[in-house]
């Protein structure tokens, strides 16, 4: 079904539908139901599948989320470098910074493992 048949359909104009599409706007609440009969499906599935999206399985961390644990990893790494340099670094405290940082490449690599 094109956007455009889908707005005819709707009482509303193709923009509105691909504003729908792309998360810039919503349906009015009260063409919720509606919009599920003209899609074949109910309005809790409808909703279900608007407010959580569904994980493919065994698609592990998101690239986003891959990313921020190797930047936290490497923040880690860099902030014992530059306090060291600067003479700053308490012993105990850079060791929780380099374990925190290990832990995080850990995750990422073990991710990347299952990957294989």
């Amino acid at each position: 079904m094109t956007q455009l048949e889908l707005a005819e359909k709707m009482g509303v104009t193709d923009k509105a539908v691909s504003k729908w599409e792309r998360d810039l706007s919503c349906p009015d609440v009260n063409a919720i139901p509606k919009l599920a009969d003209i899609l074949g499906v109910s309005v809790d599935e409808l909703m279900r599948n608007r407010l959580e999206p569904q994980r493919e399985e065994g698609k592990g961390l998101t690239p986003l989320v891959h990313t921020i644990l190797k930047a936290i990893a490497l923040a880690m790494g860099v902030s014992v470098a530059v306090l060291s340099v600067l003479t700053e670094l308490d012993v105990h405290f850079g060791m929780s910074m380099l374990g925190i940082g290990l832990a995080f490449l850990a995750m990422t690599s073990l991710e990347e493992k299952g990957k294989a």
